[in-house]
């Protein structure tokens, strides 16, 4: 698509309506999702799909770790009667949206934290730094 027909697409408001209500209905801010975790912890879950190392260095208290690359070994540990919110490093990884795809086109319903653990920090919100010998996986 050349630069003339990609003006010419953005054009089409019906489809980008439909797409940012899309983005509304499916992701989460940080702000909000520390007021969910204060007040409905139960009500869903949330999982650091980073690596091993980056997860261990610092995340989102109560959050599971699972690496994306054994989403799919691991998949017992989503709910399919929860939201299922996920996020990874940043605004710029694809690694969450990825998993969200993957994970809804298996029946879950899921959430992506816009901004990721990156977009968690920079609000200055808690964090949870692990020793390795404490983690079970």
């Amino acid at each position: 698509m050349d630069d003339k027909e990609f003006l010419n697409a953005v054009k089409d408001t019906r489809k980008a309506r439909d797409y940012f209500l899309d983005q509304i209905a499916y992701t989460i801010g940080p702000d909000r999702l520390m007021k969910l975790k204060e007040k409905y912890i139960n009500e869903f879950n949330l999982f650091d799909i980073r690596d091993y190392e980056d997860y261990l260095k610092g995340h989102i208290p109560y959050a599971t770790h699972i690496p994306f690359k054994q989403l799919e070994d691991q998949l017992v540990k989503f709910s399919k009667d929860k939201v299922n919110i996920i996020y990874s490093y940043s605004l710029l990884c694809q690694r969450s949206k990825k998993a969200a795809y993957f994970l809804t086109d298996k029946g879950y319903p899921v959430m992506e934290l816009v901004g990721g653990f990156k977009g968690w920090k920079k609000r200055d919100f808690e964090i949870v730094e692990d020793d390795a010998s404490d983690y079970p996986g």
